[in-house]
């Protein structure tokens, strides 16, 4: 079976972050050898709560992560695995609409309310009560309308943190564990 992962990093998220670094190494473990981490930039300030700022921010990203995948052959792949965070969810959820990836699978870390415009099939989020960027009754109730299995973390930010860092590593180490059965199970 071939697979591919691809990373959608958040504006301020990079890939070298917790949840992404980790989730990388982990779907690399599990036979993700082909993967590739989307690099794109916008740097036109704060976006949050300004729905326009958010829209030009979303086609730009969404502009630049097109020029990055337009090499792949999606049709090699048995197995497409799409990781993201923030920005990154929608504009993951939103690349596969368009690009008819239908068996991509996605992992939604604290996905914004706009990904659920593009509600992926195959997919499971994970979101904290206290994230700034994200209304989380909004979310769980999006989810569940959706299908999408949530993960919801109490008094946790948009990074699914909180003030003590060894809470931080209990929680990573959940959302790790949960990341990886969903890589395993190819029928999420």
């Amino acid at each position: 079976m071939t697979k591919t992962a691809v990373y959608f990093p958040g504006i301020g998220y990079h890939c070298d972050k917790p949840l992404l670094y980790y989730s990388r190494s982990i779907a690399s473990k599990l036979g993700y050898e082909d993967s590739r981490n989307v690099n794109y930039t916008y740097n036109a300030g704060n976006i949050r709560g300004n729905d326009e700022k958010m829209k030009e921010a979303y086609e730009e990203l969404f502009s630049q992560t097109e020029a990055e995948l337009a090499d792949i052959v999606w049709a090699d792949y048995d197995d497409v695995l799409f990781i993201s965070k923030s920005i990154g969810t929608i504009i993951a959820a939103s690349y596969a609409e368009k690009y008819g990836l239908k068996h991509a699978r996605h992992i939604l870390y604290t996905p914004l309310t706009q990904t659920y415009l593009f509600a992926p099939d195959h997919a499971i989020g994970f979101i904290g009560t206290a994230d700034p960027w994200s209304n989380t009754d909004e979310i769980i109730r999006l989810s569940n309308i959706n299908h999408i299995p949530l993960t919801v973390y109490d008094g946790c930010n948009h990074s699914l943190e909180c003030n003590d860092t060894l809470k931080n590593l209990e929680i990573l180490k959940d959302v790790m564990q949960r990341t990886t059965d969903f890589c395993k199970d190819k029928d999420s």
